[in-house]
């Protein structure tokens, strides 16, 4: 006996849900307030509950697991093609239901608290890496207005700045040198709460054997090994490392008609933030590591940029090779990735 498929549109207060009994083909149309939600699936038979993976979605499938439920989330995109005419809770809920449903139907692995509290540090980082670029260019762009043309890395510029704002002070306002001295202290005060998540996250990966396994592999560091780890949930839910490069947007985008396809630039679907320390990491293998004969050829007939395309498609391979397999990274004979 199938159970069964209940497709649910979660919200912060109202929940819509779409059931279906495969038996008989019965439909069942309800709506929930957030405190019903719980109550309503421990009463209820075990079945297949399908919602998007977005805000929350983690949290209540790992609830509805422990009620014996089969919980599963489906990425929108799948979704948004059922959607009919107007959009509403109801509709959501069941064009949830209607893509769970179908051959080529693709779901997100469930994350741990452990897994997502990692992904927040993570996001936390990037937001006040935005910070620190906003402020910094900032002061570039101020001081360049009085004839100061500062360097655009953050190495450079904080061991030139202190000597560029000393060389003002004398001839300008001193309530603008001022405002100036205070914007500084504020880029030091992001840079060490930066620092502060840094250690936090190294904390982390020194508890954890899978990132310590991920970051055996050339060009994968402490961030990119965390962050992968983190946001691949269960490596085993994708069939083959091509299929967590396509879902990382690091394989061609198709186009074609009459028979014919043609591979255009990188699809560049899925995370950014987990695919752009990949894009940094394949560069430094190209750069600084110990290049094989494959990428010694590929910069012969690519540019340097498709080469470290290239290269980052193949580490993230190699990182859903050793997430989903027993044994660790082997190095190939050249050293190379």
């Amino acid at each position: 006996m199938k159970p069964a498929l209940i497709g649910m549109d979660i919200a912060k207060q109202v929940f819509q849900l779409h059931a279906l009994d495969p038996q008989s083909g019965q439909i069942e149309r309800l709506k929930l307030k957030r405190a019903q939600v719980l109550e309503f699936f421990a009463r209820r038979a075990p079945s297949i509950v399908v919602m998007e993976a977005c805000g929350s979605a983690h949290d209540w499938a790992r609830r509805l697991l422990q009620l014996g439920h089969d919980a599963r989330l489906i990425s929108a995109r799948s979704v948004r093609p059922f959607v009919l005419r107007n959009k509403t809770d109801a509709a959501d809920a069941r064009a949830i239901c209607t893509a769970a449903q179908q051959p080529d139907a693709r779901f997100v692995a469930i994350k741990s608290e452990d897994q997502q509290a990692i992904l927040a540090i993570h996001r936390m980082r990037a937001q006040l890496m935005k910070f620190r670029i906003m402020q910094t260019n900032a002061l570039r762009g101020l001081l360049y207005e009085f004839g100061e043309a500062l360097p655009e890395s953050y190495r450079a510029f904080t061991k030139a700045f202190p000597a560029a704002l000393a060389g003002v002070a004398e001839r300008l306002p001193g309530i603008l040198i001022d405002s100036l001295r205070e914007q500084w202290n504020r880029v030091q005060a992001t840079d060490k709460e930066i620092a502060v998540l840094e250690r936090r996250l190294a904390t982390a990966f020194r508890n954890n054997g899978d990132c310590q396994k991920v970051a055996d592999i050339p060009g994968v560091g402490l961030l990119t090994a965390t962050a992968t780890v983190a946001s691949i949930g269960d490596a085993r839910t994708f069939k083959s490392g091509r299929e967590f490069a396509a879902w990382l947007g690091l394989v061609p985008r198709q186009t074609g008609t009459g028979g014919r396809v043609r591979q255009m630039g990188l699809s560049k679907r899925g995370d950014t933030y987990l695919r752009t320390p990949l894009m940094h990491g394949a560069r430094s293998v190209i750069i600084q590591g110990t290049r094989s004969a494959w990428i010694d050829g590929l910069l012969k007939r690519r540019p340097f940029n498709v080469a470290v395309a290239a290269v980052a498609n193949k580490l993230a391979r190699t990182i859903w090779a050793v997430l989903a397999r027993t044994q660790g990274y082997q190095a190939s004979p050249s050293g190379a990735v």
